[in-house]
């Protein structure tokens, strides 16, 4: 063992202190070296009292510490006093002295003794008998293949995890790393606890991610159940699934997951239609109990797809449901109408549209099922496409030999050109409160018509022969402005709200057209509840996605999800984030959603399409019959009779809506025209509301009392 450095430092001060502490006294009696060493020797005599008195163990070799410095001051004193070197050189031999026994014995020094010899009242260590570890029982060979062997000795070497013991071990075709291990209990009847995919990636040097462990059922001729266990290693496979993903691994990991655009789904079907440049997701939930959810944004991230509400579109079956990724807007497209797609078949059905799939969608003139007549609720906001569709319903109507009227509450180009090819059409409110009149009135008629094979009076059959009368079709576009007419906004809600609960059984359906499907808009609760229970409500863009899934809702009995129409089609291009960053304008690429609808079907749910098209600028003479449908002469007989049968562009005739004044009455208020109430009785008309005088309202009080005197709100 070395000499430590402290020591060769402590030897090497003695051997140089010595001469000194001979020399100087002799030589330079003066000096201060002996006030230096005479000091020391009074710390070290104090030393030597402080352990004295002290009751800390170890006394004895503190005085020892201090005992040099004692030793070197005695000396020094010696050498002082004795004359010259003294007798037979004593100074030099007691310096040569103290010097020898620093240097050899070695009492003084504390780091000898802490590193040299143990502390004098320290037990000696006993060595403490190591015991063996017990030797698990090493299985027997029971003609194991090369991997199971390699597999097994790895397993022992980390310890077993979780007292296991790999029964084999399975490599993965084409795999040079992945594999199964087949884990069971070391101990027979004691299950598998604690066993983690750390513990079983560790002694394999795989990362945990890639170790999956699964329950062993039990099969003929090997036991199952909790003592058994299955890990399967997979870094070759998971390391392709991250780079190179399957579609059904890409669901799976980002679509099908907790967190995914549909939790709890699995990818039943992937196919490409090159064709029609579609790409076809089926899926269905793991769990035929639960209802999809889906987020659509979350699974064209999922499927790495483009956020775009216009390429992306998703149909919800049952617990099945696919979602479509067109390369361009599929409702983008036009389908000419054709009189081949309106003709109507035996059922009354005809093609209106194609859904975003390339599925015709089919609406009705009749209802077959209901052996009667069928109305009509078209919503959307201006320039949303509804003129183009009541063309096309128009022209499935005349095809099918039924007669139609159309009513707008403002005159326009294509409403005009339809008048062309059906019996009539008028463009005020006041045309469309006198044909709500005549076809409430032809309700009565048509009651009394007597049917040719028996003399007697029937309700409306379509397609029966032997029917005197053809279905009568009334189209009012802005439904909604002309109930709120000032003049006759009254008589068009009351006469419309009749004509949707009578006019069914009498061949007469109404086909309002609005901007709202709600009660204070102009249909009440009976209107809209008739009209969504005997049509198929086609709800345009309402100006936004809101309002639209507002509308439709409004028009469902159960609501289901309702598809998305925005404003314009656009694809995205590019990167938003770098056009920012390089100052550039956003592409203008949109395409009009013009014509593109909801159709709520029979069973309540929304199918989103496109409605055909019918040009205005050229002759739509193709999709209507050569011959216009009209009224029987017994039907326009009775309307004359009863005054209700004539142009209907002429101005209010005297007492038409509301009863003349009479030549007495006292008022002094007339302007030489008829006085109008709301709600006046006349022919057709509601009763007439009691005439009283506007009281003045000049407070928030007079106000207040003038609404709680209301009789007939």
């Amino acid at each position: 063992m070395s000499t430590p450095r402290s020591v060769v430092l402590e030897r090497l001060a003695y051997t140089l202190a010595a001469p000194v502490l001979a020399v100087a006294p002799n030589v330079y009696p003066d000096s201060p070296v002996h006030q230096i060493v005479q000091w020391a020797g009074a710390a070290g005599i104090g030393g030597w009292l402080l352990a004295a008195k002290s009751d800390a163990h170890g006394a004895g070799r503190k005085i020892l510490r201090w005992s040099p410095l004692v030793l070197a001051a005695a000396i020094d004193v010696t050498a002082k006093t004795t004359a010259g070197w003294g007798p037979w050189w004593m100074d030099g031999l007691l310096a040569a002295g103290w010097a020898a026994a620093g240097y050899l014995v070695m009492p003084f020094s504390r780091h000898a003794r802490t590193r040299h010899r143990p502390a004098l009242a320290a037990p000696a260590p006993h060595p403490t008998p190591e015991i063996a570890p017990e030797e698990a029982p090493r299985p027997v060979d029971d003609g194991a293949d090369l991997l199971t062997r390699d597999a097994r000795m790895m397993w022992e070497q980390a310890g077993s995890p979780a007292r296991t013991h790999i029964v084999k071990a399975t490599r993965h075709p084409g795999m040079q790393h992945d594999m199964t291990l087949l884990l069971r209990a070391s101990e027979p009847g004691r299950p598998i606890t604690g066993l983690s995919e750390t513990a079983v990636a560790a002694p394999f040097g795989v990362p945990a991610h890639d170790v999956v462990l699964m329950d062993v059922a039990v099969q003929p001729g090997r036991q199952g159940g909790p003592g058994w266990l299955e890990a399967r290693i997979t870094p070759d496979a998971n390391q392709r699934r991250r780079t190179k993903p399957t579609p059904q691994e890409r669901w799976t990991d980002k679509v099908g997951g907790p967190k995914g655009g549909a939790p709890g789904s699995e990818l039943v079907h992937h196919t490409r239609d090159e064709e029609r440049g579609v790409t076809f997701y089926r899926a269905k939930m793991a769990d035929a109990t639960t209802t999809p959810r889906i987020d659509l944004a979350k699974v064209c991230r999922g499927l790495g797809l483009p956020e775009d509400d216009s390429c992306v579109f998703v149909l919800i079956d049952g617990t099945e449901f696919l979602i479509s990724a067109f390369d361009k807007p599929p409702l983008s497209a036009i389908f000419p109408a054709t009189r081949e797609l309106l003709t109507p078949d035996a059922k009354g059905m005809y093609v209106c549209g194609y859904t975003i799939t390339g599925q015709p969608v089919k609406n009705m003139v009749f209802q077959h099922d209901k052996n009667a007549a069928r109305h009509g609720l078209i919503l959307g906001v201006s320039r949303s496409g509804k003129t183009q569709f009541f063309a096309i319903d128009m022209a499935a109507m005349s095809l099918a030999g039924q007669v139609v009227w159309l009513s707008t509450v403002r005159k326009d180009e294509k409403t005009t050109v339809l008048g062309k090819y059906i019996d009539r059409q008028g463009s005020n409110a006041l045309w469309m409160a006198r044909s709500l009149r005549a076809a409430k009135a032809l309700c009565e008629i048509r009651a009394e018509m007597p049917w040719p094979h028996d003399g007697e009076a029937h309700d409306y059959k379509p397609g029966d022969p032997r029917c005197p009368y053809k279905q009568l079709n009334v189209f009012t576009d802005e439904f909604m402005t002309a109930a709120q007419d000032a003049q006759f906004g009254a008589f068009i809600q009351t006469d419309g709200d009749d004509l949707t609960v009578t006019g069914l059984k009498y061949g007469i359906g109404l086909n309002p057209a609005g901007q709202s499907p709600f009660a204070h808009n102009g249909f009440s609760t009976e209107m809209k509840d008739n009209l969504r229970q005997n049509s198929r409500p086609t709800i345009f863009n309402m100006g936004s996605p809101a309002a639209t899934r507002k509308a439709a809702e409004g028009t469902m009995e159960n609501t289901y999800d309702v598809p998305t129409i925005p404003a314009r089609y656009a694809q995205q291009e590019g990167s938003a984030i770098e056009r920012a960053m390089r100052g550039e304008a956003d592409p203008e690429n949109g395409v009009s959603t013009g014509g593109v609808a909801i159709m709520v079907m029979d069973n309540g749910r929304a199918v989103l399409m496109r409605s055909l098209y019918a040009d205005f600028d050229t002759d739509l003479a193709e999709l209507f019959p050569e011959v216009v449908n009209r009224l029987t002469d017994h039907e326009v007989s009775e309307l004359t009779k009863r005054g209700l049968w004539f142009d209907w562009n002429e101005p209010v005739r005297p007492g038409e809506f509301w009863p003349e004044p009479n030549d007495d009455d006292d008022d002094g208020d007339d302007d030489g025209g008829s006085r109008r109430r709301d709600g006046g009785g006349g022919k057709g008309g509601p009763k007439a509301a009691s005439n009283r005088s506007e009281p003045q309202i000049a407070s928030p009080r007079q106000a207040l009392e003038a609404i709680r005197s209301l009789s007939d709100v």
